[in-house]
């Protein structure tokens, strides 16, 4: 089965099945998954489950990870609100799709699980699985085997259901001809506009006209309820400036942080790995020990046989047949103690035993190339990361205190702004969506147009409006909704109404050239472009609407025409005048379209069955909280 997947995913399926699947940590960041950093709240429901802030938080940073590793430098898309939205989806498919296989009884082998882990290309060496190097990843991302297994053991279950309901995708040959002839047709396209501007000097307007429809529409013209607010903030940020970093504490972060500083340092280095095997008894722990003495005493004596020695005892198959060479690598590559013990020798020198998960190392530092970073290049960095890292444990002290205050005093801001050391700031008259939009709340919006703070007089709750940032505010100033005068909108209706007019007119002149040329009559007062001609993929400047009404228009009978009212822009007349396609010149060409095809489809009901999932189980979103950005 996994073979079988494996490739498939070398084919037309891999734009199906890995666009939607990804193993999820990937080894991009996979210790953030057990990072604490993050909320509990929940973003979206589904049934008795739920995926947390922090969840989505860490999915973002993932796809974050991919599109930089992938080269992309404008991250910007990830602020927009449709991908933050098929990001969540992307959580609860998975979701749901982890409970349906668990409940269809879908199984995975051990075998299975073996051989998918140990053709992962993240864990080879020259070609071959690397069980150290396995180990060193899983080790350096905190996640140890059962984890990591049982989720690769999760994903491959649902790889297949996805690869089950993707299976069933089959087009006919004559259905492909058919269709790929349509997709490659070429069309030679006209365009004429009917404009509403050219009537607008044929409108007359009467002020009793304008009059009347400010009659009939004064609630559209009403002026937004609006509040003036106070508040306060209190944030880690405006924490820093009280902080203080001493020299000692900058010395022991860079100590402690030495990879973080590594610059372009790299050591070279082999080893001889005397391992006792997973989970090792006392006693074969105390014979590997024995043994790799014996070896480092030998080495001792014949140093510059290290390379041979190294061939000769080593049980690390993936350096032993290079005489123990590890190759060039940087700080924090290796797990802990082999790395601690590197990044503190001298070229040349031997180590003692280096006890790791994996063994007993006897180490030999052969090179070293570049240089760290010094503690004077790195000292304001490292002052600045220290006093965030303090203005933030204050703000998580002072946190709830700070809720509680404004919640206590309710009828006045003061005491918290007193207490804290915080401004009370003040806002112009705003309206609902001014609240949403200055704040980036939407709650906060709720919150000041609710009846305890907007009649009541009180403060709202402390509401955290960005990470690490706790607002409190209320209302001291409230201006009703209220229909703007007749004056004030007279010009705006009078121009609404002419232009309103003037497209009618517009529209109806298209109507009616639309009507004669169909007939085949011809009408001088349209002015055509010149014709281009056009595909499904090559637009050739044409507008979409252009487009989608070109490539609809039955063309049994040339040249054909058709039309559409755009907006009050008028109405937009559309020739074709001839038809071709450009065919397939290759088999190949016409079997690659066929796989497209299917993959298409493949997509299609994979996506249906996914929808079926979430139709049969109760999905619920909060929706503010998805767009508030507070997750970025």
């Amino acid at each position: 089965m996994l073979e079988a997947i494996r490739e498939r995913t070398k084919g037309w399926l891999a734009k199906v099945i890995l666009g939607l699947i990804t193993i999820p940590f990937a080894l991009f960041g996979i210790d953030q998954y057990l990072q604490g950093a993050g909320s509990n709240v929940p973003i979206a429901k589904i049934d008795g489950d739920a995926i947390t802030v922090q969840e989505f938080g860490v999915a973002l940073q993932n796809l974050r990870n991919r599109l930089q590793s992938e080269g992309q430098t404008d991250l910007t898309i990830l602020d927009r609100p449709e991908l933050r939205q098929s990001v969540l989806d992307k959580l609860i498919n998975d979701k749901l799709l982890f409970a349906e296989v668990k409940r269809a009884n879908f199984n995975i082998s051990d075998a299975q699980l073996s051989q998918y882990i140990t053709s992962m290309p993240e864990f080879s060496r020259d070609g071959k699985f690397s069980e150290e190097v396995y180990y060193q990843l899983l080790t350096q991302n905190r996640m140890t085997l059962k984890d990591f297994e049982e989720s690769i053991r999760q994903d491959l279950k649902a790889q297949q259901a996805r690869e089950g309901f993707a299976s069933l995708a089959y087009i006919p040959n004559g259905l492909v001809d058919q269709t790929l002839k349509v997709e490659l047709q070429e069309r030679e396209v006209s365009i004429a506009e009917i404009k509403t501007a050219d009537y607008l000097s044929q409108v007359a307007v009467t002020p009793e006209q304008v009059k009347e429809y400010y009659e009939k529409n004064k609630d559209r013209f009403k002026t937004p309820e609006q509040v003036e607010l106070e508040f306060v903030l209190m944030s880690a940020n405006t924490l820093i400036p009280t902080m203080k970093v001493t020299d000692e504490e900058i010395q022991r972060f860079y100590n402690d942080n030495a990879d973080k500083f590594q610059g372009d340092e790299e050591r070279r280095a082999s080893h001889i790995l005397i391992g006792f095997g997973l989970s090792p008894t006392p006693a074969a722990k105390e014979e590997a020990r024995q043994k790799a003495q014996q070896v480092l005493e030998e080495v001792r004596k014949n140093s510059d046989q290290f390379t041979e020695l190294a061939k000769k005892y080593s049980q690390d198959p993936g350096s032993a047949q290079n005489g123990g060479d590890l190759g060039m690598f940087g700080r924090g590559v290796m797990v802990k103690a082999f790395d601690d013990a590197v990044f503190s020798m001298k070229p040349g020198a031997i180590s003692e035993l280096v006890e790791s998960e994996f063994g007993y190392h006897i180490i030999k530092l052969t090179e070293i190339s570049g240089e760290a970073q010094s503690l004077a290049s790195v000292a304001p960095q490292i002052r600045g990361e220290l006093l965030y890292q303090k203005a933030l444990a204050k703000y998580t002290e002072n946190a709830e205190n700070f809720s509680n205050l404004v919640y206590e005093q309710s009828a006045s801001l003061e005491p918290a702004a007193k207490a804290f050391d915080l401004q009370i700031q003040k806002t112009p008259l705003m309206s609902r969506e001014d609240v949403a939009r200055v704040f980036k709340s939407d709650k906060m919006r709720d919150l000041v147009f609710s009846e305890d703070v907007l009649k009541d007089g009180r403060n709202t709750e402390a509401l955290e409006v960005s990470p690490n940032s706790l607002m409190a505010a209320r209302v001291i100033n409230h201006k009703p909704s209220a229909p703007r005068s007749f004056e004030e909108v007279q010009a705006g209706i009078e121009e609404f109404l002419r232009l309103e007019a003037a497209a009618k007119i517009a529209i109806e002149k298209g109507q009616a050239a639309l009507a004669d040329l169909r007939q085949g009559k011809a009408v001088d007062s349209i002015d055509w472009i010149p014709p281009v001609v056009v595909d499904r993929k090559n637009a050739q400047g044409l507008t979409d609407l252009t487009m989608n009404n070109a490539f609809k228009v039955n063309v049994d009978k040339l040249p054909a025409y058709t039309g559409v009212a755009d907006a009050n822009k008028g109405f937009l007349l559309i020739k074709v005048s001839a038809v071709s396609s450009s065919g397939l010149d290759e088999e190949s060409e016409r079997q690659a379209g066929k796989v497209e095809l299917q993959a298409a489809l493949a997509a299609e009901y994979v996506d249906a069955y996914l929808k079926a999932l979430r139709a049969r189980n109760k999905v619920t979103v909060n929706q503010s909280l998805l767009q508030s950005g507070a997750t970025n």
